[in-house]
């Protein structure tokens, strides 16, 4: 072949050169690291990718994997050690229908829950159905999820693929009022080469990146709430920043739209995010609050997700739950109809928003 691509075999790039000189070579399908976006869970097992894998979800850590697949560290370790390498097809950028590895098949041992509810009912079917249904409708791979909303996977590749981009990005969310004075690790994906991490103003340390080393870690953290704050560093001079602070109550919503102008021809489609945040504006990560979209105007709701996994509601319903302080709605124009819509959310005890789009023929 004029091209070789390795599926999942960055530890075989040198020997492939060394038999095949001249043959360029590509990783074709790689990492599948599996994660669910705001899900944490504790301990942090860095070098069991087996483990992460609690209430039908998977760690946003970026460590788990399915047996035959691997955290992103370790394909740019391949990459960097074998330069000649032109480069990778992760899988994959998208979470997608179907495919929810590694919580693919009905599970006939006990599962992993710190959710009583799902528990308790998985302990049910366990002893009456001799399994556990596993509800998973989408997959896990994707640095991205199924609403569009970014995962913490994301940052890393952007790190790595944007060097030149200023960046820092702190995980995981800092909500974890059961968990204080307990170690909770924090990592920074940035594309600096060193960074310094502070919790409530006292600093926790400055780290470098060692050799092939793609993600900075404080592994001894002990939660208190407050602020987290990174501040990364190339070539010594200051770089990029990131805060991650503790949210209050919900208290309202937010819209977002990705733009406010969109053609009336019933193709064109406007994204609007509804994000639950408290009084003083910080999303609030751990709500799961549901959601009711209301439309006035030349306009449809032609469907609304939240990037949940597990859920099974139809894209079409105009109410859903939040997933981790974020919900989604895409809207597009009657066809032919000129005119502003108006897409309102509200939430029950939570303050509504409201946000504008325009419709127009060309």
């Amino acid at each position: 072949m004029d091209v070789f691509g390795y599926n999942y075999t960055p530890f075989g790039y040198a020997q492939f050169r060394k038999d095949n000189p001249t043959i360029p070579l590509i990783g074709s399908e790689t990492s599948s690291c599996c994660s669910t976006r705001g899900e944490y869970f504790f301990p942090v097992d860095m070098d069991d990718k087996r483990t992460g894998r609690v209430n039908f979800q998977v760690t946003s850590y970026d460590y788990s994997a399915p047996k035959w697949a691997m955290a992103p560290d370790i394909e740019f370790k391949g990459q960097d050690e074998n330069p000649f390498v032109a480069g990778e097809f992760v899988w994959t950028g998208v979470d997608y229908l179907g495919e929810p590895t590694p919580l693919d098949k009905d599970a006939d041992e006990m599962l992993e829950f710190t959710d009583d509810a799902l528990r308790a009912t998985a302990e049910e079917e366990l002893a009456s159905l001799k399994k556990i249904r596993v509800p998973s409708r989408s997959s896990y791979f994707g640095m991205i999820d199924l609403a569009g909303f970014p995962k913490d996977r994301f940052y890393i590749y952007q790190a790595r693929w944007r060097p030149e981009l200023p960046m820092a990005h702190i995980l995981p969310h800092w909500n974890w009022p059961e968990r204080e004075g307990q170690v909770t690790p924090v990592h920074v994906y940035t594309s600096g080469d060193e960074a310094e991490l502070f919790l409530n103003g006292v600093s926790l340390g400055r780290k470098k990146k060692g050799p092939f080393e793609y993600r900075l870690k404080w592994d001894d953290v002990v939660y208190e709430p407050g602020e987290l704050k990174v501040v990364a560093y190339r070539d010594g001079q200051e770089w990029a920043t990131d805060v991650m602070k503790t949210a209050g109550p919900a208290a309202r919503l937010t819209l977002n739209v990705d733009r406010n102008a969109i053609d009336a021809d019933g193709r064109d489609l406007a994204f609007v995010t509804a994000t639950i945040v408290d009084e003083g504006g910080l999303m609030v990560p751990r709500s799961h609050n549901p959601i009711r979209f209301t439309i006035d105007g030349p306009g449809q709701i032609v469907a609304t997700d939240n990037g949940d996994p597990t859920s099974h509601e139809p894209f079409q319903l105009s109410e859903r739950d939040a997933f981790n302080g974020l919900c989604l709605a895409i809207v597009r124009a009657e066809p032919g109809q000129e005119g502003t819509i108006a897409l309102r959310a509200e939430s029950e005890g939570l303050e509504g928003a409201e946000v504008q789009i325009s419709a127009g023929i060309e």
